[in-house]
């Protein structure tokens, strides 16, 4: 018959429920017959003693206290009415008769010695009763003294052989069922356990066997299927035109594809386990590719001989939500910079040769325009009008597109010279001031008092103001103002154009400087989008920095700032 783990469990608890409940019981049995032996003695017997030595000092003092008799009848009284031993009646009627016929005479000492032997026979009877009764409650104490002894050292040979035993009952399974579990984790699924018990450890046992085959079956099914998928994407990796580097969670190396061998200089097999970081001692790729940097990085790496661009891309590989390990991923670009360069040299070659003939056309237009030449219709000099606008706005999309051109190749030629800020202002407005009188715009100057010298390119740097000047013309309402500012803060020259036109959503301020992005519904449809953006570009080259700054409905502020010469 098998016993089950709980029921051994609850019998071993039981075992100490009843160890408590004996003890306890048998305690209190025991505690409670001394009790009722000591109380007998006290209140019976030990109070006749009292009453007799009463008597005796009431009798020697009866011709002396004239209360002595009273104290004498009142022990007495209460001597009658605590007889509780064989004898102590007789005793105590005959001490009654006698103390009777003293009262007669009570200066007759003749029947003192009477009274005095009746006492002494009720003293003799109950000290004899407490004897006894002492010798039983002793005896009484000696059976629990020796009962408890007995009962004790019975249940602690019990309670021994259950602390030996039952603590093994419980650890042994679970230390083979522990080693069971470290051998699976370890891929040994061959491992069995067995345990001849029928209770729930056996159950356990039989679990972890039945799952032990199953882990064996399915790792020698699927063993070939996986050694087959590893050499197909080891195939495919090799294949791919990207560098690709993996590393487990301890940066070790763990593969190299035929591409990034090449890129690194090294073989796979040279460094395949190796501690990532101990081969970038040597390895400048290596330590480039391992830096803490954003894990999209463009790098310039000279590469079938010639100087060649990838994007570095790191993957992390995880599992539960935790990284295992990471993959590193180097994009070859190079053909789409070899696009993107020659699409920059073209635009430059075209804006470059577009600005001569349409120079010669608002030339043409002006020439057209002066009386020497012949009287125009009203209609003649709209159409003028509307070449020469033409030709402005193609003038200024080519020179845009140039400074572009040199900005993509990294080529901006800047003049750094000592410069006043307030050059640079005034210059700016007097470009755009015909503009402005043409839609009734006011363009005051605050330009501070003092101002320092700062580095600059006076060229460059008007441009970038004259570009937000027509920005703020165009959308500021006619017979609006615009102010310019030149201050000095922090240390700075700052310079701060401020419209009052509708403003910028708080949404688009982030874009407001990339390349061809318009805000939308501002009705631009003749700008390229690229001015903000290059004077971006122009002010970072010089050391300066840009910002904007626009509530919807409140107008918009647009300003630099460099730092003095």
């Amino acid at each position: 018959m098998s016993v089950r783990l709980k029921t051994k469990l609850s019998m071993g608890l039981l075992f100490l429920f009843i160890v408590i409940l004996l003890f306890g019981v048998l305690g209190l049995y025991y505690i409670n017959r001394l009790s009722n032996d000591g109380r007998q003695v006290l209140q019976n017997n030990y109070e006749s003693l009292i009453y007799c030595n009463r008597m005796l000092a009431a009798l020697e003092n009866i011709n002396v206290k004239k209360d002595a008799t009273t104290v004498f009848r009142d022990n007495l009284k209460k001597q009658q009415a605590n007889i509780t031993e064989i004898g102590e009646k007789e005793a105590t009627d005959e001490l009654t008769k006698n103390f009777s016929e003293m009262l007669v005479n009570p200066s007759d000492t003749t029947n003192y010695p009477d009274i005095r032997r009746s006492i002494y026979q009720i003293q003799e009877v109950n000290e004899m009763a407490i004897q006894r009764k002492s010798a039983a409650a002793q005896h009484t104490a000696d059976n629990a003294k020796n009962t408890l002894a007995i009962v004790f050292t019975i249940l602690t040979l019990v309670a021994f052989t259950f602390i030996f035993n039952l603590p093994g009952i419980i650890s042994d399974p679970i230390r083979s069922l522990s080693e069971g579990i470290q051998e699976i984790a370890g891929k040994n699924y061959k491992k069995r356990i067995y345990l001849k018990q029928d209770d729930e450890f056996g159950d356990l046992a039989n679990a972890f066997n039945i799952m032990a085959g199953k882990l064996d079956e399915y790792e020698s099914s699927n063993l070939a299927k996986i050694k087959f998928e590893k050499s197909r994407i080891e195939t495919i990796i090799n294949q791919m035109r990207d560098g690709i580097i993996g590393l487990d969670e301890r940066r070790n190396i763990l593969f190299l594809n035929a591409v990034a061998e090449k890129l690194l200089g090294l073989k796979e097999g040279d460094i395949n386990g190796k501690y990532a970081p101990d081969v970038a001692l040597t390895n400048d790729l290596m330590r480039t590719l391992l830096q803490d940097e954003p894990k999209k990085t463009e790098l310039k790496i000279y590469a079938d001989n010639k100087e060649s661009y990838f994007n570095k891309d790191v993957l992390d590989v995880t599992t539960n939500q935790a990284v295992i390990g990471q993959v590193i991923v180097l994009r070859n670009i190079t053909p789409f910079h070899e696009l993107n360069e020659a699409k920059t040299n073209f635009i430059a070659t075209v804006s470059h040769e577009l600005k001569t003939p349409i120079s010669s056309i608002k030339m043409s237009a002006r020439l057209l325009t002066d009386r020497r030449v012949g009287d125009l219709s009203n209609e003649q000099q709209e159409l003028i009008r509307s070449i020469t606008d033409d030709a402005d706005r193609l003038l200024k999309i080519t020179g845009e597109l140039l400074n572009m051109s040199q900005v993509e190749t990294g080529k901006i030629q800047l003049k750094l010279q000592t410069a006043e800020p307030s050059v640079i202002v005034n210059q700016a407005i007097q470009a755009v001031q015909f503009q402005a009188q043409q839609k009734h715009v006011q363009i005051k100057a605050n330009i501070a008092q003092d101002l320092p010298l700062i580095q600059a390119d006076v060229e460059k740097t008007s441009w970038v103001l004259i570009n937000f000047l027509t920005n703020a013309i165009k959308y500021s309402p006619e017979d609006a103002g615009i102010e310019v500012y030149a201050f000095r803060k922090d240390g700075k020259v700052e310079f701060l154009v401020k419209d009052h036109g509708n403003g910028i959503e708080e949404k688009y301020l982030p874009k407001i400087f990339d390349r061809y992005f318009k805000v939308p519904g501002s009705h631009d449809h003749n700008g390229t989008g690229l001015g903000l953006s290059i004077s971006k570009e122009f002010i970072e080259a010089q050391g300066g920095c840009i910002w904007v700054d626009s509530r919807l409905g409140e107008g918009s502020q647009f300003g630099f700032a460099f730092t003095p010469a």
